[in-house]
């Protein structure tokens, strides 16, 4: 079972959506951590969150302001830190596709400083987020998660006998996330209308609580070099309109530059080294530096058939727009 009670805790990307909802996890779960570091380059964000989480009540958290792009800050940032959760990163594809240079240094540069900076501070469990776009991406933001993805797995290989570990985990779009769709089209609907890309377009849909729990079973469970996928439903793009403005008129403004139909997680060329864990999937190294077997045996793992896929269009679960609109009640901010 999981214990971050008396543990020291670095989140990259700290003031992000998906960073406030660990925090918030952390102290309910674990409120004797020893220390919690939000580090994330974001000064207002960072002034915000401090007042939600003010030194007089949470004596254990510290905001660091810094950017993955800056090493030494990073090294600083994790002395004494025993696990490292890296959630910054570029992520607005249209913004990436714009600006390609900044993208490379925040999710390419920036996930090798987080790598070499764990190396120099003896930090124990790194997991990496990723993205459904870093499977056989067709835009530069899921080529740089991509090359992220390949950094995290590949330090397993240079930690030489050091006790590090290192792991990705890997989702689609998360409900409620700042810059996703239903905020967006949130902000729409008293307009009237709402801008579809493609009626055609699907998606998977995950919550920002399963989106942590998988954060916290790759710390539980990692042996090193996995990427995990969970087992999630998708969504028609439409759907999610109707379950936000019944009334709105739905109006196809075409793909953004970058922007794929359907969103894929694991691809046939992953098949030969997935495996089924149950809740999860898990894509191993083609050469893991652990014993197949031992894995096999202890997760229970069964390997996925030859030419396997995972995608938003062929999935067997779906959200429909009544389960969209409880979802959106239960996990988005009004």
């Amino acid at each position: 079972m999981l214990d971050l009670n008396n543990k020291s805790v670095l989140i990259t990307g700290g003031t992000g959506s998906l960073g406030n909802q660990l925090t918030q996890r952390i102290y309910q779960q674990w409120p004797s951590i020893k220390r919690l570091v939000i580090y994330s380059r974001g000064e207002q964000k960072q002034f915000l969150m401090s007042q939600e989480y003010p030194k007089s009540k949470y004596d254990s958290i510290r905001f660091f302001i810094g950017d993955v792009r800056d090493k030494d800050r990073l090294i600083r940032a994790m002395e004494d830190i025993d696990i490292v959760i890296h959630a910054a990163a570029m992520k607005h594809v249209h913004l990436a596709e714009y600006n390609p240079m900044e993208a490379v240094k925040t999710n390419i540069i920036g996930a090798q400083n987080v790598i070499d900076a764990c190396f120099a501070n003896n930090v124990k469990e790194v997991v990496a987020l990723s993205t459904d776009k870093a499977a056989a991406p067709i835009n530069l933001y899921g080529a740089t998660k991509l090359a992220s993805d390949k950094l995290f797995i590949a330090a397993n290989n240079i930690r030489g006998k050091r006790d590090i570990r290192f792991s990705v985990v890997r989702y689609g779009n998360v409900m409620g996330s700042n810059g996703s769709v239903i905020p967006f089209f949130m902000s729409k609907k008293n307009e009237g209308k709402l801008p579809i890309t493609d009626a055609r377009m699907t998606r998977f849909n995950i919550s920002l609580d399963e989106g942590v729990d998988m954060i916290f079973n790759a710390i539980e469970t990692a042996w090193g070099g996995e990427i995990f996928v969970p087992k999630i439903a998708s969504y028609k793009i439409l759907d999610v309109a109707e379950a936000v403005c019944p009334d709105c008129k739905k109006e196809e403004v075409g793909i953004r530059p970058g922007e794929k139909l359907h969103e894929e997680m694991i691809t046939s060329s992953d098949s030969f080294f997935t495996y089924d864990l149950g809740k999860y999937y898990s894509i191993l190294p083609s050469k893991p530096n652990f014993n197949l077997e031992d894995y096999i045996r202890e997760n229970n793992a069964k390997k996925m058939e030859d030419g396997f896929s995972y995608n938003s269009f062929d999935n067997e679960k779906w959200e429909t727009v009544e389960s969209m609109q409880e979802l959106i009640r239960k996990h988005v901010k009004h």
